[in-house]
This record gives C-alpha cells, structure tokens and sequence, in this order.
C-alpha cells in the first residue's frame, strides 16, 4: 500500500453530498431560516466554507481585511435595521479583534452576533498547547450580553435562535456565538439535519410599562413650567418617529437631540433647542429622557444639570433607572409601547408650560446660530476645520439623505455642530464610548444595510484606525465618499516632541501625508483639494457619482486643538514647551 492511499485511509470521512452535510451547512442554513441575509467578516480556518455555504444559501457575505472593521459594519447594520448585524471570524486573534466591536455594540445598545470558530476543547480545558487554542467563550462573557458554546451540529438552530433572541429583546447588544472545530466539521445526513430548523414565535416580545408609571410622568410633564424632551440614540434605534413626533408637536414642549439622534426631529424644527444645551440642562425643571442614559456625556445628571429639576426616563432596563441621579418618574418599557401609552394619556391635558420659555431658546437659538456661522465664514487657505466644513456642511444639507459617518477628534466635534441633520438614522458615530477606529466598518454596514449613498467624514488620525478597508468599499463597488481632514496629527500636527532627539512628538502624524493614493491604489475616484471651493466641488461629483470615492482635504497643521474638554487629562496639557 502506498503512503497516500494510507494517509487516505486514516482521514477524517468527509460528507458525501448531497446526502451528508456538515455542521457548516447547518450553521448557514440556521441562518437564513432566521431571516439573516448579509454576514460580515473574514475567513479563515475554520470558518471559511461557513461564508461559502452562506452564500449558496443566498446571504450576502462582505468579507473585510480585518475583523475589528467587520465587527463595526455589523453593529451599524444591526442599529440601522434593528436586525442582529452578524460578524463571522476565525479563532484566537481573529475572536479578539472582532470581540472589541461586540463589545462596542453591547455598551452602545446595538443588536449584533459574532460566531467564531474555536479549538477543539479538551487540550484548551487542560492548557496543552493546541492550535490556536483560546478560552474564548470565557473570555467574551464579561464582555457581551450573552455568550454560548456550540458542541454539537445538532445544537447549532436553537443557539442561533437564542442568540437572536438575546441580541434583540430587551436591552440590544452584542452575543456572541463560540462553534468548535469538531461541531463545524462534524457530518450528518441531510435529511436529519433539515429535520433541526424551526420557526421561532415571538422573539421580541413588547415590554409594557405599567398604567401607574405612564400616569405619573404624564401629570410631572403637564405640570411643569420648563419642560423638554431629551432624544438619544435608542429614541433613533426604536424607529417609532412619527410617535416621537406627535408627542413633541402635541404638547409643543422643546427637544435636545444627542448626536446620533440628530435629524429624529429636524435640527432646524422650531421646538429644537439644539444649541441650548447649557440652558436645558441649568433650568429645565423637568427632563423627559427617551433613548438616553444619564452617562458620561450628560454629566452623569450633575454638573450644571438644575439641582431641583426632575426627570422622566423612558426606558426597557429597570436596573438603569436611579444609577447616578433619582428618576422622579420611571417608565420601564420598550419605546413604542410607553409612547404609545403616555399620547393616550395626555388627551386633553392642560400643560402648565410658563408661555415665555420656548420663545427664549427659540431667541437663544437665532442669536447663537449666528454666532457658530460666523465660525464658518473665513475661506482660509491652508483651510481650517470651519473652512472646510463650511463646504462639506452645503454640500450634506443638500443631499438629506445621504448617511453621514463621522469619527475623530476635532473632526467629530466640530462636524456634530456644522452640519444639521433632517432625517432619522443618518448620522453614525463614535457614540457612547468615543472610541475612534468605526469609520470604514460604519460606512459599508451603512450602506449595505441601507442601499444608500454614505459620506465618512475622517480626521487623519482616526482614518489610520480603518484605512485599509477603504478597499472593502471598492471591492464591493459601494455608493461611499470618504472626505479626510489632513492636519497631520492627533489634535493637530504642531506638536513638539520635549526630548528633542527628532523623534515626531506623541501627537504627531504627517500632514503631507497623500490619502488619495491609497484610493488610487484600489480603483476609486480620488481628489486631492487644498481649497473650500475645490471641497464643494470634489464632494458633489463623488456623491453623484455613487462610487467609491476618496477626498484627501488638506488643513493647516495647526488647525485643530486638543479635544473632548478633558485637557488636564492630558500630559502634554502639563509640559511647558517654551523652556
């Protein structure tokens, strides 16, 4: 006997299709039956004929170069759809890279599965040292909403129903799915296997707020004389807008959306108080919260928040209601269905709004406006931020509909105040945690979940994070511009390295750096502009084209500062440059 019929004879069986399929087939097939149509991810051993498989069962699979970006177009697809967003990697380093967007997706409420393939058990469980060989369903449970093992092929439809279940219902966030080796190779015949798929009933269930909760917020919103309405990101995700809508008109109360809840309510609507923000929170005496959290980003209710002030909180997790400031009127449950209870409750209730406080943000308003667009008006070259936002802003403002991603330092906080938003869904950003490095894996989930034309709006520094999947863009041919602000480092590129050995300083990137090469590189539509005009014009084209594209904007290296208000946070804020 020769050396390849024993080697043939001592290997695995493998399936002998059609009659025999593998546990990849069963994962894909548990899949669809959900009602999953595009995966995200990057192959490898030993997920690799999952994506194939997937895609003969007809989901789509964009395949990524690295699965952290993946991971970020999943969670963007599971919040712009409230479907999960499902992220596909390989075991070990691939789970890790790919656990940081999951993760991500949990603090930021957006429904998401990652599946990883994983080792073999046995040599895991007693540390001896096997291919790739990571605890990962250990590692990923203190980070997601819930986690499972997946042993057998049998198994695998119940746990992807399960973690649909956990990845919508309640609270969303990320799940994450752990398939060894053994269950994704393991064979059995078809005929058993398709007899494991099942329809599942119900599987996000309406959480209804109580009769006595709903009456309460609804006599403490009436009766109060400096009422608003506070919109996040959930308020966005929950896709109940004309209730939100109705709510806001009907009793005329003015509304603070945070960032990604921008264009819920259009910014320009005459209830907005979107550039009151110090005046809501310092005099509002009472808050309704839909879709928000008292977190870092609303001062935790402290700060300049109104010491007497009361808030409402409409929200489905009970345990986040009185985390850092007492709610006065607590309603726990989904967002329609308290919507829906609270407008039938205010029918034919009196409110007790002091008539002179929304013609004084509405004053606050026009006079600060003018203020920010002054900001605006200097066409400096090399261009600023402002100069070059005073294009992009035009050029948004006038295409509503196109999804703006944006992430940065500098470049995300002042893109958030330039450009006003008119619609629902259209702003993606780096949210909850301010992480930068979403751009791109946001920018194709957006416009694959959507079909829509995309515009990311980089910092350098923030680009770098992401840029190699601009070739994820191309690829796909995706209707995607990608505009980045060149100003040649983290802040700004002027940073002075104290050593001065001729090192670049910690802050320091390269402001003659070429973007549009990168673009060149994959077949896209590229423009280098140095001037507001050329900007306006570049992004236009781009957009009206519906390729790929990339704008390389170059800015003054000493535009920018150091941002997010946490300057003593800062070492560099402490070194004395001049001595």
């Amino acid at each position: 006997m020769s050396n390849t019929s024993t080697t043939s004879a001592l290997a695995p069986k493998g399936p002998q299709y059609p009659e025999q399929v593998t546990g990849m087939y069963i994962l894909a097939k548990a899949l669809k039956n959900i009602g999953i149509d595009v995966i995200y991810g990057l192959v490898g051993i030993p997920v690799t004929e999952v994506a194939y498989m997937a895609q003969k069962e007809g989901i789509r699979f964009v395949g990524f170069r690295h699965e952290q970006q993946a991971g970020m177009a999943a969670a963007t697809h599971g919040y712009l759809t409230k479907k999960p967003g499902v992220l596909l990697t390989v075991s070990s380093l691939g789970f890790m890279n790919g656990l940081t967007a999951t993760t991500n997706a949990t603090v930021n409420c957006y429904p998401m599965i990652q599946i990883s393939g994983s080792s073999v058990r046995e040599p895991i469980d007693l540390e001896q040292g096997t291919y790739e060989g990571l605890d990962q369903l250990n590692v990923a449970k203190g980070l997601v909403k819930a986690a499972y093992r997946v042993n057998k092929p049998e198994d695998i439809p119940t746990a992807v129903v399960r973690a649909y279940r956990a990845a919508i219902s309640g609270r969303p966030g990320g799940v994450y799915l752990d398939v060894t080796e053994p269950c994704l190779g393991a064979v059995m015949d078809k005929a058993d296997a398709d007899k494991l798929f099942f329809e599942p009933v119900d599987l996000c269930p309406s959480v209804i707020p109580s009769d006595e909760s709903v009456s309460r917020a609804v006599e403490m919103l009436a009766s109060a004389k400096r009422p608003a309405i506070l919109l996040g990101k959930g308020a966005a995700y929950a896709q109940v807008d004309d209730k939100i809508k109705q709510l806001i008109e009907t009793t005329g109360i003015p509304f603070y959306p945070m960032s990604m809840a921008k264009g819920l309510m259009p910014d320009n609507h005459p209830l907005s108080a979107l550039s009151c923000r110090s005046t809501i929170m310092e005099e509002a005496d009472v808050v309704m919260l839909i879709g928000a959290r008292l977190n870092w980003l609303l001062s935790r209710g402290h700060g300049k928040w109104n010491p007497a002030g009361k808030f409402i909180q409409l929200e489905i997790d009970p345990e986040e209601i009185d985390c850092n400031r007492p709610i006065a009127a607590p309603v726990v449950g989904d967002i329609e269905s308290s919507l829906d209870a609270i407008l039938s409750k205010i029918q034919g209730h009196k409110f007790a709004m002091d008539p002179t406080w929304v013609p004084s943000l509405q004053a606050q308003t026009k006079e600060k406006n003018a203020k920010f667009m002054e900001r605006l008006a200097p066409q400096t070259v090399p261009m600023t931020h402002w100069s070059a936002l005073s294009a992009v802003k035009k050029v948004l403002e006038s295409h509503p509909d196109v999804i703006l991603v944006n992430e940065g330092a500098n470049t995300l906080d002042d893109t958030r105040d330039a450009v006003d938003m008119f619609l629902p869904r259209h702003r993606i950003d780096c949210a909850t945690w301010a992480i930068m490095g979403m751009g791109m894996g946001s920018t194709v989930g957006a416009a694959v979940a959507t079909g829509k034309s995309v515009v990311a709006v980089e910092g350098d520094s923030a680009f770098g994070f992401s840029g190699m999947d601009f070739s994820t863009i191309c690829r796909f041919n995706l209707p995607c511009t990608v505009v980045i602000f060149n100003n040649g480092g983290i802040y700004n590129g002027i940073g002075v390295n104290p050593s001065g050995n001729g090192d670049p300083a910690p802050t320091t990137l390269d402001v003659k750096a070429r973007y549009d090469k990168l673009g060149e590189a994959f077949g896209a539509q590229t423009c280098y502009v140095t001037t507001p005009d050329e900007l306006q014009k570049a992004l236009t084209e781009a957009i009206a084209s519906k390729k790929p594209a990339l704008i390389d904007v170059q800015l003054a290296a000493d535009s920018g500062k150091e941002s997010g208000h946490i300057g003593y946070l800062n070492p560099a804020s402490l070194i004395d440059f001049t001595v």
